[in-house]
């Protein structure tokens, strides 16, 4: 029997959606499906849910749950799947922490999850977690495949890549929604049957490199055409990512409220309106959160009394990953992996997003040569943080914290030095015992 185990089992609706998936395939329905979470009430909701939507859905497989650091291992033990998304530190304390006291220092942020200093002490505090997993898991599920969906993406799966001996894929929800969403904006929705396209760079900051109709059309140019009209809108909510199609050429994966930090061009305390001429978001994942929060409150409540409906399976790639390898079934994704060599100019030990071949004998990331040159060098200003922020992990070494924040687009073109290092410091004693101690 297929054992897949999820790590933060918590995240109830994001499990249900994966667990979800998997129960809809006839090659999986019949797995054991292990629950894993340090927060007793969170795991239970989960397991409530879980388990009404099992019955829903014929009764297939075995649901288990597992709490706490001193049963982890036995909820990995012969797992052949380990689905992670974790969040060490949660909204709260650990989100707050990396809003408020950069806003201190006049440092404004949207989502801080992959990148600037957000990402960076996210990553930090996520990595050792990470890190006990496959220790753990090279003692009792050593072939097992880590499919990694917690942020910061490339850092955490590039750690688990590089200094570990677990098998590890990198996951994201962008990918596969990407050209479908910009040509729905652009009103081209006729387009979308048989198209075909090419997205490579990094996660969070994968382009869009190719997108062509059912017939070999390019649709760049008609995109292009679009975009004054889009971009006179005051209601676009996508201004930065249609601006990089105007001076890069390209349109990347993830959304404009998330790329709008991962440069150096639309949140600068100097200039203001530039927050709203492009429709910034600042803070936009507190709010999220809280939302997020109440919403769920107000749905858990709906469920217990109207009961579980059928999953319809979504779009997210773990299941059709395991079915693929599982039952021998082609399938391709757009994964995060260590590059060696898959894009020519980006250093080897970058994680980037590719496309990957996935059947029976596992993932094939698929060579994709040189990016376009500005696309590289956008890509490069993110991977000189991941790395930098990976070997603070890795060394326990202050130092590299420091040159990763210095480094950052959006941090070093805000603070200077001295007051980037006073920042760092000030979240490392925010953050108390969510981080190692570094020296």
């Amino acid at each position: 029997m297929i054992k897949i185990t999820f790590m933060g089992a918590g995240s109830t609706v994001f499990a249900r959606n994966v667990i979800g998936d998997c129960m809809c395939s006839e090659h999986l329905r019949d797995s054991v499906f292990a629950l894993y979470d340090i927060d007793g009430e969170r795991l239970k909701e989960s397991e409530t849910i879980l388990k009404a939507m099992q019955k829903t859905m014929g009764g297939y497989g075995k649901i288990e749950c597992y709490l706490g650091v001193e049963q982890r291992k036995d909820a990995l033990r012969g797992a052949n799947f380990v689905v992670n998304a974790i969040q060490v530190g949660l909204y709260d304390p650990c989100t707050i922490i990396d809003f408020e006291v950069p806003k201190k220092y006049g440092l404004r942020q949207t989502i801080a999850d992959t990148l600037g200093i957000g990402g960076i002490m996210r990553a930090l505090r996520t990595i050792p977690v990470m890190n006990d997993f496959a220790k753990d898991m090279e003692e009792v599920c050593p072939d097992a495949l880590f499919l990694n969906y917690t942020n910061p993406m490339a850092m955490l799966t590039g750690y688990m890549q590089r200094y570990t001996n677990i098998d590890t894929i990198g996951l994201c929800h962008s990918v596969q929604v990407c050209s479908e969403g910009l040509l729905k904006k652009c009103g081209m929705e006729d387009k979308l049957e048989g198209r075909k396209e090419l997205i490579a760079g990094i996660n969070h900051m994968a382009w869009l490199l190719e997108l062509k109709d059912k017939d070999g059309n390019d649709l760049y140019p008609a995109i292009k055409a679009k975009i004054p009209e889009l971009m006179a809108d005051p209601d676009c909510k996508d201004k930065v990512r249609l601006d990089y199609i105007n001076h890069f050429g390209y349109y990347c994966t993830e959304s404009s409220e998330h790329n709008a930090e991962y440069n150096m061009f639309y949140i600068k305390s100097k200039y203001p309106e530039l927050i709203e001429r492009y429709n910034i978001p600042l803070d936009e994942y507190p709010r999220r959160c809280v939302n997020q929060i109440e919403k769920w409150k107000d749905e858990y409540k709906e469920l217990l009394e109207g009961g579980v409906k059928e999953h319809t399976r979504s779009k997210e790639y773990a299941s059709r990953i395991m079915e693929s390898i599982v039952a021998d079934i082609p399938y391709q994704i757009g994964g995060n992996v260590l590059n060696n060599g898959l894009i020519t100019n980006l250093p080897a030990e970058a994680c980037v997003e590719v496309p990957c071949l996935v059947n029976g004998h596992g993932i094939h990331p698929c060579h994709v040569g040189a990016l376009p040159v500005q696309c590289a060098a956008m890509n490069m200003t993110n991977i000189n943080v991941q790395l930098l922020t990976i070997e603070a992990a890795r060394t326990l070494k202050k130092e590299h914290i420091y040159q990763a924040a210095m480094l950052d687009p959006h941090t070093g073109s805000e603070l200077d030095i001295d007051t980037i290092k006073k920042m760092v410091d000030d979240l490392i004693i925010a953050h108390g015992d969510y981080l190692p101690e570094f020296h």
